[in-house]
């Protein structure tokens, strides 16, 4: 899958791999799509609530190693 941006989020705690995620969709198009990696496993729930609410679309989700990667579409 071609991300327009990588947000390396790996060691956060949470809410910072929220933060980072708010800011760096802000500088990507609509549309395009901002690939994250995290360790924190409550990223996860948290990604996908932000996501749905923001209006964003999360196009898909893997954990490669304990890294949790997530990949979603601007709205």
């Amino acid at each position: 899958m071609e991300a327009a941006k990588v947000l390396d989020a790996k060691g956060m705690a949470c809410p910072m791999p929220i933060v980072k995620t708010k800011k760096a969709i802000e500088g990507i198009e609509s549309n395009e799509i901002l690939e994250i990696h995290a360790t924190d496993k409550g990223a996860k729930s948290d990604l996908v609530a932000w996501t749905k609410s923001g209006g964003h679309e999360l196009v898909d989700e893997a954990e490669e190693e304990g890294v949790l990667k997530f990949w979603i579409k601007k709205a």
